[in-house]
């Protein structure tokens, strides 16, 4: 299957992915607004939990994003018999993962938190939280291996439906969860933590159902293997592996922020929360293109066009620019009025005011700067992502460790620390695509 490369083709993949990607993140405000009704202890504690469990899917995250890149290559080399293969040890292998870090997620989230939070309460109330929300991790991975496939074939508006089945499901049992409500017990926190699990399990049928029920596997047969095979999964670990720890170093990082955030006080902890979820929302568009990059680079190199890889990363770069100011742009217009949708007080609000500015400028460099890190992603050289993360971390934790944690500057400094990793990442992808040093790589 080969994909088109023309900006209508680009938008064509790219818009269902945003529209995906932005309900969970419209579920994300509308939890955190629950949650931020209940009190700044609640939204404190979420902010950090959240955190946690991002670097848990992420590492799954990873995993897929190296096998949607091996898919993308059988589609673009037309081989559809072994994109299913690929497919149905995606899926055996994303079991067997999510069984591992369910049991590490609960072995080492009281180590880490009891050692790193200040505020016990925040330690009791993290783990209680993270106990119930890991029991989502094989439905989440099962979920992002079957997006993985849609957007490698080019069939990324079947995104939509599971992620808008999902929210929906989250936001009601949120509302009786949290609250108590429709007859239910209330739960508050804890609460949040049921509704997602809930959620992730109706995400993961319908994303199936949709491959059952439109006959897709008839394409792409899947489950015509007898068992599982370690020579292909070996493969997909070989160009996931580096993935799954550059996002685990890149959420790693965040983490630590938030633990660094947390010393500065509740209040900032709880201002963090709601920035992120801003955070979250106006880089929708950015993400649906770094993804949308990752497959249209792999695919054109299967198709044997190694010199359309450049031109197309452009494209999609300039289109990322361009729909990511059009969303920033409400916000430096109206933001206090957006901040006070999370909680309804003036004085957290206006502390999290400069940190907002900072955050719309720090996306405008992301959204050129995950376009070309992606693009490293496409062009199968998963190593070199590693590397770059991990410059890119090491620069971003300096500068937390030294205007956070040793000198306590004020929250928008903290938060400062968005533009120094967007920056960094952004020169040395850019430096890397440059030199022609990704040209030849098979997966």
């Amino acid at each position: 299957m080969q994909l088109s490369i023309t900006n209508k083709g680009i938008i064509k993949l790219a818009a269902p992915i945003s529209l995906a990607i932005l309900i969970p993140q419209l579920n994300f405000l509308t939890n955190t607004a629950f949650l931020g009704r209940l009190g700044e202890h609640e939204l404190a504690v979420n902010g950090l939990t959240g955190v946690f469990y991002l670097t848990m899917s992420m590492i799954g995250y990873g995993l897929n994003s190296g096998i949607q890149a091996q898919m993308a290559r059988r589609g673009g080399e037309g081989d559809n018999a072994e994109l299913g293969r690929t497919l149905t040890n995606g899926m055996l292998l994303g079991v067997i993962s999510s069984a591992v870090l369910m049991v590490l997620a609960m072995l080492l989230a009281p180590f880490i938190f009891g050692m790193s939070l200040h505020d016990q309460s925040h330690v009791q109330s993290s783990v209680g939280y993270l106990n119930i929300r890991v029991l989502g991790l094989p439905f989440l991975l099962l979920v992002q291996l079957m997006n993985a496939f849609y957007i490698s074939t080019g069939q990324s508006r079947f995104l939509m439906y599971g992620s808008l089945a999902a929210t929906l499901t989250n936001i009601v049992l949120d509302y009786f969860f949290i609250f108590g409500k429709g007859g239910f017990p209330q739960l508050g926190l804890n609460g949040a933590a049921v509704a997602s699990v809930i959620a992730e399990m109706v995400y993961c049928l319908v994303m199936y159902g949709i491959f059952y029920f439109r006959k897709i596997y008839k394409t792409f047969p899947v489950f015509t293997q007898s068992r599982f095979d370690l020579t292909l999964a070996r493969r997909s670990l070989n160009v996931s592996a580096p993935l799954i720890l550059q996002y685990l170093f890149s959420i790693g990082g965040w983490q630590v922020f938030f633990i660094f955030v947390e010393h500065l006080g509740e209040r900032e902890l709880a201002a963090s929360q709601i920035l992120r979820s801003v955070f979250g929302v106006v880089s929708v568009v950015t993400w649906a293109f770094a993804s949308t990059c990752n497959t249209l680079v792999s695919n054109v190199i299967g198709q044997g066009k190694q010199y359309e890889v450049i031109p197309v990363i452009k494209k999609i770069g300039l289109l990322s620019f361009i729909c990511t100011t059009v969303i920033c742009l409400p916000l430096l217009v109206f933001p206090s009025e957006f901040l006070s949708l999370y909680r309804d007080d003036v004085s957290l609000v206006a502390l999290s005011l400069p940190s907002l500015r900072l955050i719309l400028l720090a996306t405008l460099i992301m959204s050129l700067s995950t376009v070309l890190f992606n693009g490293v992603v496409g062009t199968g050289n998963t190593m070199i992502n590693l590397l770059i993360e991990v410059a890119c971390v090491g620069i971003y934790l300096v500068y937390c460790y030294l205007f956070i944690e040793r000198a306590k500057m004020p929250l928008a400094w903290a938060w400062g620390s968005e533009f120094v990793y967007w920056s960094s990442l952004f020169i040395i992808s850019y430096l890397y695509l440059r030199s022609g040093k990704w040209k030849g790589k098979t997966i």
